[in-house]
């Protein structure tokens, strides 16, 4: 198991949470952006960086990802490739998508992104939760000690 993480929209709480498990876990952990993401100088922690542009972090993602990888992300449409790549994908907010969830996170996106685009202001996520903290790390955990 790898975990990738689209590292574009990561909260840093989240990137240093997913760092300490990593250096505890020792499992190979890499932050995929189109900006340079600091990380600790581990040698199973890494930083890619990619050329800017709509979803090219994203697709590199996929390109790398493999059955069982952990994928960290917010974005829907790239959890959903990557859980079809038979990966997990877990969201900085601490859900874990599914086969099962992922159709209908992906209908919700859209209908907000509809709303969006007809001039209906639908706001931004809000600020991280301590809950949402805890429900991530939780998950992570698991995920890693499962592995």
């Amino acid at each position: 198991m790898k975990i990738w993480v689209d590292a574009d929209a990561c909260p840093k709480v989240t990137r240093e949470t997913i760092c300490r498990a990593a250096e505890r876990t020792g499992v190979l952990c890499t932050f995929v952006a189109n900006h340079r993401v600091p990380v600790p100088n581990r040698t199973n922690i890494r930083s890619i960086q990619v050329q800017s542009g709509f979803d090219i972090a994203d697709n590199e993602i996929v390109r790398l990802t493999e059955a069982n990888d952990l994928i960290i992300t917010s974005d829907i449409p790239l959890a959903d490739e990557v859980i079809t790549k038979g990966a997990l994908a877990l969201s900085p907010r601490g859900e874990l998508y599914t086969k099962e969830t992922i159709k209908a996170r992906l209908n919700i996106r859209d209908f907000m992104d509809t709303m969006r685009s007809s001039g209906i202001q639908t706001g931004g996520p809000a600020a991280l939760s301590q809950t949402e903290r805890r429900e991530f790390a939780n998950h992570l955990d698991r995920i890693l000690a499962k592995r």
